[in-house]
C-alpha cells in the first residue's frame, strides 16, 4: 500500500510508532501532523519524521490520502465531525482506538462509512509520547481491522497489506465483536485487578501486613492495576455496555464458585479449577502442562530472519538453558515480543544481564 501524503492527528506512542515505521518503509512519504502539545510536533520535525514544524489546523489535511486519528476516543469523535467537510472524496480515515463501537456509530451518523476503516494495534507500553515511539513497536502485534459496511473489499485488502508492512498481524473483525472480545480479555481483567487491589487496601491493618507480604499471585494478577487511571476511565465510558454485560456474567460465575466453597462441593471445585487451568494452559506456552514455576522475561525483538536464533544462540553460548519460548502477539499493555522462561531466578538474572549487555531491551514482570 503506497501512501503519498499522510496526516496524523495525535502523534504519541502508537501514532508516532506507526509514522516512524511508515517513514522507514517509504522515506519519500509526506507526513503532516498535529497534536495536543506543540512540543510533540517540534520533536517529530527535528527527527525528520514530519513536514511541518508547528501545530496545524484540520483544514491543512484536505489533500491527504489517509488520515490517522491517534487521539483519545472522545477527541477523535470531534475530529471526525470537523473532517467530514474537509477531506477529499477518496481520502480514508482510520483510527487506533482500543474501542470501536462508539466511533463506528459516529461514522454511520455522519454518513462517512465509505471513507472510514477502523483499526486497533494491540501493542503499547507504560511509556507515552513521541519520544517513546519506535518503528518496531508493532512487530508481531495483533492489529485489528474493523471495516464499515461500505468499506470496499479492495480497500480492506490494501489496508491489510499495510498492516503487514508495519510488521504486525492483521485480524479483520466486526467492530461489535471486537469490543465484546476486548472487554472480556482486557477490560474486565483490569476491572478485577483494580477491585482486588482496592479490597486489600480497605481491609489491610495499620501495620500494612497484607501490603508487606503481597507477592507471587497477588502481584501477578494485579500488575495491570498500575495502568493509567484516566485511560481506563475513558475505556469504561466508551465500552460501557459490553463491559457491564461481562461484569454481570463474571459476578454470576463468582457467586457460583462461592456456592461450591460454601457447600464444600469438592468435585465441583476441582472441575471448576481444572477447566480454567486447561483453558489457560492452551493460551500461552502450550507445552507447559505442569505446575512447575518458571521465571520469565520479555525481549524486544525486530522481526527479521534469525532474530530468535540469535537470542537462543547467545544464551546457549553461555550455557544458559531456556525452558520455554514464545511470541507475545497482544502487547497492548505490556512490553516485549519474545517470551523466555527459565528454571530459576539465578538463571533469569544471568540471562537478563547477558542480553542487556548485548544491546537487547529486556523486561521483567
Amino acid at each position: 500500500m503506497a501512501f503519498q501524503t499522510i496526516g496524523f492527528i495525535g502523534l504519541g506512542l502508537i501514532g508516532g510508532s506507526i509514522a516512524k515505521k511508515m517513514k522507514s518503509n517509504q522515506p519519500d512519504i509526506k507526513i503532516y501532523a498535529t497534536a495536543h502539545h506543540k512540543e510533540t510536533i517540534e520533536e517529530a520535525y527535528r527527527e525528520g519524521l514530519i513536514e511541518n514544524n508547528d501545530l496545524l489546523p484540520l483544514s491543512a489535511f484536505s489533500d491527504c490520502d489517509y488520515i490517522f486519528l491517534c487521539a483519545p476516543v472522545q477527541r477523535n469523535l470531534a475530529y471526525l465531525r470537523q473532517l467530514k467537510d474537509i477531506i477529499r472524496s477518496d481520502c480514508y480515515i482510520t483510527d487506533v482506538g482500543s474501542t470501536k463501537t462508539e466511533i463506528h456509530e459516529e461514522v454511520i451518523r455522519l454518513g462517512m462509512e465509505a471513507n472510514f476503516i477502523g483499526g486497533h494495534p494491540m501493542t503499547g507500553s507504560e511509556k507515552t509520547g513521541i519520544l517513546s515511539a519506535t518503528n518496531t513497536l508493532l512487530e508481531n502485534a495483533y492489529y485489528i481491522i474493523t471495516p464499515t459496511a461500505l468499506t470496499p473489499k479492495e480497500e480492506i485488502s490494501e489496508f491489510r497489506d499495510f498492516v503487514l508492512s508495519l510488521g504486525a498481524i492483521p485480524l479483520i473483525l466486526d467492530y461489535k465483536i471486537h469490543d465484546y472480545s476486548t472487554a472480556a480479555i482486557s477490560h474486565l481483567p483490569h476491572m478485577i485487578a483494580y477491585s482486588l487491589v482496592n479490597l486489600v487496601r480497605q481491609i489491610d491493618d495499620d501495620k500494612e501486613t497484607m501490603k508487606t507480604i503481597a507477592a507471587g499471585g497477588f502481584k501477578d494478577i494485579t500488575r495491570i492495576a498500575s495502568s493509567s487511571p484516566v485511560m481506563w476511565q475513558n475505556i469504561c465510558a466508551s465500552n460501557r455496555e459490553p463491559l457491564l454485560s461481562l461484569m454481570d456474567q463474571y459476578l454470576a460465575l463468582l457467586t457460583k464458585l462461592r456456592g461450591y466453597i460454601d457447600s464444600s462441593n469438592e468435585q465441583a471445585l476441582l472441575s471448576f479449577f481444572q477447566q480454567a487451568k486447561d483453558y489457560r494452559d492452551s493460551i500461552t506456552l502450550p507445552s507447559v502442562k505442569s505446575p512447575t514455576v518458571y521465571y520469565e522475561c520479555f525481549v524486544d525483538l525486530v522481526d527479521e530472519t534469525g532474530g530468535i536464533a540469535a537470542v537462543a544462540g547467545l544464551l546457549a553460548q553461555y550455557h544458559i538453558s531456556i525452558k520455554n519460548i514464545g511470541i507475545v502477539n497482544n502487547r497492548e499493555f505490556e512490553e516485549g515480543v519474545l517470551q523466555l522462561a527459565f528454571p530459576d531466578k539465578q538463571t533469569l538474572t544471568r540471562a537478563k544481564r547477558l542480553l542487556t549487555d548485548n544491546g537487547y531491551m529486556v523486561h521483567e514482570r
